[in-house]
């Protein structure tokens, strides 16, 4: 890809995460069995040829910088180039200092400066989505923009979780004419994914105005006040793309996963999802277990039954216990006669014999880490 960085944003808490999120970024949440979020954006860079990349920790940082470690499973580990991990100031229990995006990349400015690369692509670390930037990249030099944003038409998806994104309005050009950030009636379903590509020196220019004027977010303060004074064009994206900005997203996700088409989308088309490799034997299926449409990791033992869920590294299932619809993360452990629906259960959590949990697809039930029910 034509001399480019990339910079993945990781943004502060996120309260309507609840409980995924309390001791940890949203973009480490873990999703799809074996991944973390941030594990697609940084794996969409990489396979679009981009090997100089920052990451703008803030929140709960430190599981996000052990799961990144110094890059290696990115091909990342470099002399020249590579990874970078830019922790904040702390100033409170787990928070950074920055107030906005805008603010991260202003106090990594020096990152950007030591580059050389001609372009930027920023982008939002808590999506899921598969995209080579190449296309974008030349739509931007063709157009001429200034800035370019990628967006989709979130026609299939619920209407009451667009107003946590930004909504656009496109002119017949690609032009964008509106910009109307998080907007609690949004007008229209075309929704901005958190990426854009722009020239290096002209970033490093708007983010020092941003820093001279008491200006903290990237959106507001740069994208939304210079529609009519740069050429901001949209890159309409056709393929899969969520963002976990809810509970109910979260879930949503996990299970769309079960979908063969999306994994095809995800983690077939345009090369790898790369993330953290960890030495797990593979899955046990003892005699009795039934296992239906469902994702299973390495290193679990299954002797009950399994139906359309989600169940991440060395999670035991034991016999007589039924397990539908629902997301069991890392080190859980299903005691024998459990009944779990529509459960999203968090890290090392162990459900007792007997017990019988139920949430529904729009409202599911979340166990904390470490807790024993």
């Amino acid at each position: 890809m034509k001399s480019t960085m990339g910079i993945i944003l990781t943004g502060g808490k996120n309260d309507r995460l609840k409980e995924l999120a309390e001791h940890r970024s949203s973009t480490a949440v873990p999703v799809g069995g074996k991944y973390r979020m941030i594990d697609f954006v940084l794996s969409n860079m990489v396979n679009s040829g981009i090997t100089n990349i920052g990451v703008l920790t803030q929140y709960s940082f430190r599981s996000l910088m052990d799961h990144l470690g110094s890059g290696k499973e990115w091909d990342l580990d470099r002399r020249n180039e590579g990874l970078f991990v830019f922790p904040p100031y702390l100033s409170g229990e787990n928070s950074g200092w920055y107030q906005g995006s805008a603010d991260a990349m202003v106090h990594n400015i020096t990152f950007l400066e030591r580059s050389f690369e001609e372009y930027v692509v920023v982008a939002q670390g808590n999506c899921v989505y598969k995209m080579l930037f190449d296309d974008m990249l030349n739509y931007h030099i063709e157009k001429n923009a200034d800035i370019t944003i990628a967006y989709r038409d979130m026609y299939d998806f619920p209407y009451e979780e667009l107003q946590y994104m930004g909504n656009l309005d496109v002119d017949e050009t690609g032009r964008i004419t509106d910009f109307r950030e998080k907007h609690k009636n949004p007008p229209t379903t075309i929704c901005s994914m958190g990426i854009y590509i722009l020239k290096r020196e002209l970033l490093i220019s708007l983010l020092q105005e941003c820093a001279a004027h008491g200006k903290y977010d990237f959106v507001k303060d740069v994208l939304i006040k210079k529609l009519n004074v740069l050429k901001i064009y949209g890159y309409r994206f056709d393929g899969y793309w969520r963002n976990i900005s809810t509970i109910n997203a979260y879930y949503r996700i996990n299970m769309e996963m079960l979908n063969p088409e999306i994994r095809r989308q995800l983690f077939v088309e345009n090369g790898r999802v790369y993330t953290k490799v960890k030495d797990e034997s593979p899955a046990k299926y003892n005699e009795e277990a039934e296992v239906k449409n469902s994702i299973v990791a390495d290193g679990c033992i299954i002797e009950g039954t399994v139906i359309d869920s989600v169940l991440f590294r060395g999670v035991t299932v034991k016999r007589d216990s039924v397990i539908k619809n629902s997301i069991v993360m890392q080190g859980s452990v299903i005691e024998e006669g459990v009944n779990i629906k529509h459960l999203i259960v968090d890290k090392n959590v162990r459900i007792t014999k007997g017990i019988s949990l139920q949430g529904t697809d729009t409202f599911p039930v979340i166990i904390s880490k470490n807790t024993v029910v």
